[in-house]
């Protein structure tokens, strides 16, 4: 760790803008509902028998089988991290391994009988609950945060940002 300079000497920030405060804002905000996201779907996978970590990757393959790292840039996860669960699912029976005809080393995440089980479980709780808060908070007022988040997200994907 480098030694830590007397305060004296610490660089000044940039002025922020409104627009950047408020951005800040934005992700800090970002941050308290994820928490808040993640205790509800560790609550709602229960439900299931499994982890939120572990519905988070079964949502991955729940349409078609994928790669760890397909499955890690879909959702939002490390590939190191993709592949642990991955592997905890595929021991525990909730999905297997296929072969990839698109790259013979890189195996195909497949969801199985019990994983969809898993995940019906969890859906007789979650959706109930989702169209409550939907319904409180109107489509309109969603379509704007959701089209707002895509936008945000693509900003800091998009090269050099």
């Amino acid at each position: 760790m480098s030694e830590v300079p007397p305060r004296d000497r610490w660089p000044e920030p940039a002025a922020a803008t409104e627009a950047g405060e408020l951005l800040t804002e934005v992700i800090l905000t970002t941050f308290r509902l994820n928490g808040r996201l993640m205790e509800v779907a560790q609550e709602r996978a229960a439900d299931g028998g499994i982890t939120a970590a572990w519905w988070q990757v079964l949502g991955g393959v729940l349409d078609e089988p994928r790669s760890v790292a397909e499955i890690g840039r879909r959702m939002g996860m490390t590939r190191q991290g993709v592949q642990r669960v991955a592997d905890l699912l595929v021991d525990r029976g909730l999905a297997e391994y296929r072969p990839n005809p698109a790259h013979k080393r890189a195996k195909l995440l497949a969801c199985t009988e019990a994983g969809y089980w898993a995940i019906r479980r969890i859906s007789l709780g979650q959706v109930p609950w989702a169209n409550r808060l939907g319904d409180a908070l109107g489509e309109a007022e969603l379509r704007a945060a959701l089209a707002t988040m895509e936008t945000l997200v693509a900003a800091i994907e998009a090269p050099g940002s």
